[in-house]
C-alpha cells in the first residue's frame, strides 16, 4: 500500500522497534512529491515516503524536504519525521518523540533519499 500523504503513515499499525538495534529493516522508496514555488514561497519543497517490511508488519517513514540549491536538498525539519515505528529504549520503555528523533534521523541519513528527490525534481522541471 502506497500512502498518498506522509501523514497517512500514522494510520498504519504501530511497529515496536528497539532503538539502536542493528536494523534488518530495509526501506525502499515509495513516493516523492514536489511542490514548486508559488505565491508566498520562494523554494521548491516536497515530501518523500519510504517503506519496508518489519517482522511485525509494514513500517514507514516520511519527511518534508526543501531544495537549497540546484544540487542540494535537505530535510525541512529533522525533528518532524513521520513514522509508524514506536521506538523502545534499553529498559523497554517507549521513547518520546524527542528521544526517538536521533534514531529516526539515523534511518533517514542511511537512505539514498536525496537521489530520489533529485529524480523527482528533474521530472517536475522537465
Amino acid at each position: 500500500m502506497i500512502p498518498t500523504t506522509p501523514w497517512s503513515i500514522r494510520a498504519w499499525p504501530p511497529i515496536l522497534w528497539q532503538a539502536g538495534r542493528e536494523s534488518q529493516l530495509r526501506f525502499h522508496h515509495l513516493s516523492t512529491r514536489v511542490t514548486l514555488p508559488g505565491e508566498g514561497s520562494c523554494r521548491t519543497a516536497g515530501q518523500t515516503i519510504w517503506g519496508g517490511r518489519a517482522e511485525d508488519g509494514e513500517a514507514g517513514v516520511a519527511w518534508d524536504w526543501v531544495q537549497i540549491s540546484s544540487d542540494i536538498v535537505a530535510m525541512a525539519d529533522p525533528m518532524a519525521v513521520v513514522t509508524n515505528l514506536r521506538l523502545i529504549g534499553q529498559e523497554g520503555e517507549v521513547l518520546t518523540a524527542l528521544e526517538s528523533a536521533r534514531y529516526l534521523n539515523e534511518i533517514v541519513h542511511a537512505l539514498p533519499w536525496q537521489t530520489e528527490v533529485q529524480r523527482a525534481l528533474h521530472t517536475a522541471h522537465a
